[in-house]
């Protein structure tokens, strides 16, 4: 099928879903229309912010549906008319059946992991918090079950001990924005070919992060909790109680050695160039952290304008 004639319906919301946006229109796919979240309140001002997407769509003029309810008939009486093909799907919420079935070729969603394992909402977050070496990129059509649908492909990425979510996130994004042209290219030449996902893969759920998903666990290892501040570095970031006030975490290094003195939670200072705090097994020094009501600011700067107490 010719380009022009592939009419191509895109869903997305956040700046991971950017990427594949632009690169269908980049080559030249005919996206007919982009549908994202409605505008949303920000900042002191709450001025009215649109989506990433939004914003993308516009700039190439794509027309921009922003629709509350997914079922109310009058979407989708506006979906029908833009005559898609096929809709792609690419960090947006759950849609209802009589939107993914609606084209005749289906509907395929990218998730970031090997599905069938990390279905869920935060699977770069998970991936990382779990200690995994690798991950990756998928494409698959749409059913009932979320992220249960027959893969099209398929790529592994690696995961680096430096890594945290946000420069995994990055290089995820545009994998995945290639895995996306990919798809509707053998979409287009009409050699997709599927697998039903093994069940026997799925290891690991990836439910949507929470602040007390967030909070650290000092009783834990010093790798888990490491993990987790990888996992959650920038945003939403791991956070504990210093002093009475929370205290952010975004980034540890883990230490050979134990103090039998003190108690998982409890930290020791020079107030000048380390601060380290007892886990349940080993020691994690903090290397840049925010506390309530300040900057995020690395450890040594934020020790000239801060006097830790003992413990």
């Amino acid at each position: 099928m010719n380009k022009k004639d592939l009419r191509i319906v895109y869903m997305g919301t956040p700046e991971f879903a950017v990427p594949s946006l632009e690169i269908l229109v980049e080559n030249g796919w005919n996206v007919v229309a982009v549908i994202t979240a409605p505008d949303r309140p920000k900042g002191r001002g709450q001025k009215m912010i649109p989506s990433p997407v939004k914003e993308a769509a516009l700039e190439h003029q794509i027309p921009v549906l922003q629709p509350s309810n997914l079922k109310s008939p009058e979407f989708l009486e506006e979906l029908q008319s833009y005559r898609a093909d096929i809709q792609v799907v690419v960090a947006f919420r759950m849609l209802p059946e009589a939107v993914w079935n609606m084209p005749p070729q289906g509907t395929f969603n990218l998730h970031a992991s090997l599905l069938p394992d990390y279905r869920g909402a935060a699977p770069i977050n998970w991936a990382i918090i779990n200690g995994e070496k690798e991950t990756g990129v998928t494409t698959f059509f749409l059913k009932h079950e979320i992220d249960t649908g027959s893969v099209i492909f398929q790529e592994k990425e690696p995961i680096h001990q430096e890594d945290n979510v946000g420069s995994l996130y990055e290089r995820l994004m545009e994998r995945g924005s290639k895995l996306v042209l990919k798809t509707i290219e053998a979409v287009a030449q009409g050699t997709v070919t599927t697998t039903v996902q093994d069940e026997s893969k799925f290891k690991h759920h990836a439910p949507k992060i929470f602040k007390e998903t967030c909070q650290i666990n000092w009783e834990k290892p010093a790798i888990d909790i490491q993990n987790l501040v990888r996992g959650l570095s920038p945003y939403p970031a791991a956070w504990t109680v210093l002093e009475g006030k929370t205290c952010k975490v975004f980034q540890t290094e883990i230490l050979d050695e134990n103090d039998p003195h003190l108690k998982p939670g409890e930290f020791e200072s020079d107030n000048r160039s380390y601060l380290k705090f007892q886990t349940g097994s080993g020691k994690i020094s903090i290397l840049e952290l925010q506390l309530e009501g300040k900057k995020r600011m690395k450890l040594e700067d934020f020790l000239r304008g801060y006097q830790l107490k003992k413990g």
